[in-house]
């Protein structure tokens, strides 16, 4: 049997944002999607997450679900077999950029919840086509399913995190990091900052897509985290290959 493939979806997100990759995965690996709205804390998160998960699994974590993922790195590294960050940022939130998230707090406690989406993860965050619209209309509907309070507790959460800089230079497992060409929020410039931290990472840039990158293409998504799956275990350094 297969090591579990467990998804954890970003801020405001829930298991529709890995929809391709679940339908993709889910006839050869036992494939479960994690909540992420438990906790103000990342620590807290990732405390209500680990007696429920499997033994040992493949963990893939999109934007504040990489960050979760981290944090399960950090705490269980012999759990991990593998993992795969994608539109996500390792660093400790600026006292500045923790500030900029409380008008939306304001805006989610005022029950005004297409404005605290649309401020968290604006339409110009997305690449630019058809897909744009349909991809927020997605969100916004997620959104509603997890709710104002669990969205304020993410938002938290973010606002205290750590640095996981010291848990990437530690990783030893199969990594892949993932982005969309076109993703504002979380860069490809930050995605190869983080490739520099890890030994054994990959790297994919993906072009026509931006912050939510399995929605905005699922196809190149979902390949891209086939070929890390068949990565072996025993890896070359940089170095070596």
């Amino acid at each position: 049997m297969r090591d579990p493939l467990v998804f954890l979806p970003g801020l405001m997100c829930d298991a529709q944002l890995f929809a391709g990759q679940i339908a993709a995965f889910s006839p050869d690996y036992p494939v479960c999607v994690m909540p992420v709205g438990h906790g103000e804390r990342l620590e807290e998160i990732a405390s209500s997450l680990m007696h429920v998960l499997p033994p040992r699994f493949a963990l893939v974590g999109h934007a504040m679900g990489g960050m979760v993922a981290m944090e399960i790195l950090r705490r269980a590294p012999e759990r991990v077999s593998r993992i795969a960050l994608m539109d996500t940022n390792p660093l400790a939130e600026t006292p500045q950029a923790a500030a900029d998230y409380e008008p939306a707090i304001i805006k989610l406690k005022s029950g005004r919840l297409q404005e605290a989406v649309e401020a968290l993860i604006p339409p110009g965050a997305l690449a630019a086509g058809m897909g744009r619209q349909a991809a927020m209309a997605q969100v916004m509907v997620m959104a509603e399913r997890v709710g104002e309070g669990a969205i304020i507790r993410q938002i938290r959460a973010l606002q205290r995190r750590r640095d996981y800089q010291p848990t990437l230079r530690r990783c030893k497992v199969p990594t892949l990091l993932m982005c969309g060409a076109d993703d504002v929020l979380t860069p490809p410039k930050r995605h190869e900052f983080m490739a520099g931290l890890i030994p054994y990472a990959r790297i994919e840039v993906i072009a026509g897509a931006g912050h939510l990158l399995p929605l905005e293409q699922p196809e190149a998504t979902t390949g891209a985290l086939r070929a890390w799956l068949d990565q072996p275990y025993v890896l070359q350094t940089r170095a070596d290959a």
